[in-house]
């Protein structure tokens, strides 16, 4: 069975940092795309980051220079360095992975369960 787990979500002051894990279990992810959606109140989902299989990445504008995406194969982990956090990035964040095609339309394959970030002003 495939699970996506997310920790490291809470409450920070605007201004703070946060770091976002997810751990991967039930099949090896080193060949899919993995990443992070945030669904903020009232709000559609969004992508915020993504990485591929081979490294490279996209950062949505609103977090290009405050968020750093990493992924470690060999744990089958991903993690989302969060810096200058902002209230607007109060968010539930939700990590997942998935074969390129699945996210085309911003579907990937596999989702974790969701973790609330939120920042205060």
């Amino acid at each position: 069975q495939v699970q996506l787990v997310e920790s490291g979500g809470g409450l920070v002051q605007a201004g703070g940092s946060l770091t976002l894990s997810c751990i991967a279990s039930g099949r090896t992810f080193s060949s899919y795309s993995m990443g992070w959606f945030r669904r903020a109140p009232g709000k559609e989902r969004e992508l915020v980051v993504r990485i591929w299989s081979d490294g490279s990445t996209y950062y949505a504008d609103s977090v290009k220079g405050r968020f750093i995406i990493s992924r470690d194969n060999a744990k089958n982990t991903v993690s989302l360095q969060m810096n200058s956090l902002k209230p607007v990035d109060t968010a539930v964040y939700f990590c997942a992975a998935g074969g390129s095609s699945s996210w085309l339309f911003g579907q990937p394959d596999y989702w974790g369960q969701g973790t609330q970030v939120t920042v205060s002003s």
